[in-house]
């Protein structure tokens, strides 16, 4: 697939990582040429520098035969001219742009096929909220992922002593609860990846990946580690886009208070909060936190835009006494030093959730949902089963009979309204939602493939 990307920022840069490794055609432009220099001497792919709303910019890129543009510049407004340009004179069938500000999406009339000609808009601040809103939901969770509109979900969650399931097999999980159905996914010990069998043993420390119907996850957790007490009280570092949604979308449900240090910007939100304390100053001011009963917060997060003080301020809380504290971590190499530390409970990558927003469009076969996980080295995978027993090479067939790429599992099938826990005789029918996880990413194609229809199907 030919796709030109607009802008090499962290999301630009995330996704030219992602896609150049997958037989992409791929080029990336930009107006910063140190940038794009850095990008060529690690990733297999072209570079154009420019703006990227000029025709003559995009022309050089090659958007005349591209399948695809991406605008993920730092400007919504350049993002969606470039849609304009790249549809109005060179007929781009797919257009992708990221739209950050509030005011836009508020009018999706704007994105209509008679006005601005946008096929897939991607919100961040809504990605991220959604994403924050999960894990709050889930206390002791470190990745919380819907499929199948929420039918189905995928749960991170790291063992530790004490959880009953801990230090037994796996198909034991059956006799502790013969009436709940679930399914591990994966595993991951000190790094590797740890394909799960009836007689694999979960050790202490181990990060688990399970899926199951939404409403058994609270007592599969409980099988790995104790479980913590639901969130009552709630503290944001942070009342910029991120933290005011996700306040607005909390704040009916648990005690929540937000600190933000523009005094203008805690005016604004004070109007559009209406039971949110909002209070003005700095997440990193001790006095502050104590003040206000730090000790008894179930859930800090830090959401500014500011990595190093969403750091400082979440490991002071930690320290302070929050149960639970989650930091906004932009630069990818920092989330990698959070993750392994025992200081910040959860790292946050917007670069992530957006990436795999932008991937289920890119996917080959009909991929619905995709999610970037262990900070893109794994991959899980909603696809829909089409064909019949002929065209396809799933469809019809018992789970043990499809010839799955190494590394890759398939966990549940969403059928109609029913959630089907994957076992080796379970029979794959058209139009059945599969969630894939892959280890190894560099198997993605193969899987591609799979639910790929034969030509002849009609």
């Amino acid at each position: 697939m030919k796709i030109i990307i607009l802008g090499a920022g962290q999301v630009g840069s995330t996704v030219a990582q992602n896609l150049a490794r997958e037989d992409n055609d791929i080029t990336v432009v930009d107006v910063d040429p140190g940038v794009l220099q850095e990008l060529q001497d690690r990733l297999d792919l072209r570079t154009v520098t420019g703006s990227a709303t000029y025709p003559d910019v995009l022309a050089r890129a090659g958007v005349d035969d591209a399948d695809m543009i991406i605008a993920v510049t730092d400007s919504d407004e350049a993002n969606m001219v470039a849609c304009q340009v790249a549809d109005t004179l060179f007929n781009t069938p797919t257009k992708i742009a990221r739209v950050r500000a509030v005011e836009y999406l508020a009018c999706p009339q704007l994105f209509s096929p008679d006005a601005l000609p946008i096929d897939v808009i991607i919100s961040p601040e809504q990605l991220v909220t959604q994403y924050v809103r999960r894990l709050i939901e889930h206390p002791g969770a470190l990745q919380v992922l819907d499929f199948a509109g929420g039918k189905v979900r995928l749960v991170a969650v790291r063992a530790y002593y004490g959880g009953p399931l801990v230090g037994q097999e796996l198909k034991a999980l059956r006799e502790h609860m013969p009436n709940v159905d679930a399914r591990v996914a994966a595993i991951f010990r000190r790094g590797r990846a740890i394909i799960p069998e009836g007689d694999t043993v979960i050790e202490a420390g181990d990060e688990v990946f399970f899926v199951a119907a939404r409403k058994n996850i609270r007592a599969i957790m409980g099988e790995l580690r104790r479980l913590e007490k639901p969130v009552k009280r709630l503290m944001l570092a942070g009342g910029g886009n991120i933290g005011t949604r996700l306040a607005q979308s909390l704040e009916g449900r648990f005690q929540t208070k937000i600190i933000e240090r523009n005094p203008r910007r805690c005016r604004l939100i004070s109007e559009l909060l209406q039971k949110t304390i909002v209070l003005r100053g700095d997440a990193a001011d001790e006095d502050l936190l104590l003040e206000e009963n730090i000790e008894n917060t179930d859930v800090f997060c830090a959401l500014t835009n500011d990595d190093e003080a969403n750091i400082l301020s979440a490991m002071l809380a930690k320290r302070l006494g929050a149960r639970t504290v989650m930091a906004l971590i932009n630069r990818p190499a920092y989330v990698d030093l959070i993750q392994s530390s025992e200081d910040i409970d959860v790292a946050i990558s917007p670069q992530h959730a957006t990436i795999g927003s932008l991937l289920a469009h890119i996917r080959r076969g009909d991929v619905v949902n995709v999610y970037s996980l262990r900070r893109g080295a794994a991959e899980a995978i909603e696809a829909i089963a089409h064909g019949d027993a002929r065209s396809s090479s799933v469809v019809g067939k018992r789970i043990d009979q499809i010839r799955l790429p190494r590394g890759t599992t398939i966990g549940a099938i969403v059928r109609g309204d029913a959630v089907i826990m994957a076992h080796h005789d379970t029979v794959i029918e058209p139009e059945d939602h599969v969630i894939l996880f892959l280890v190894d990413k560099s198997r993605l194609a193969d899987v591609e493939k799979l639910f790929q229809v034969a030509v002849t199907f009609i």
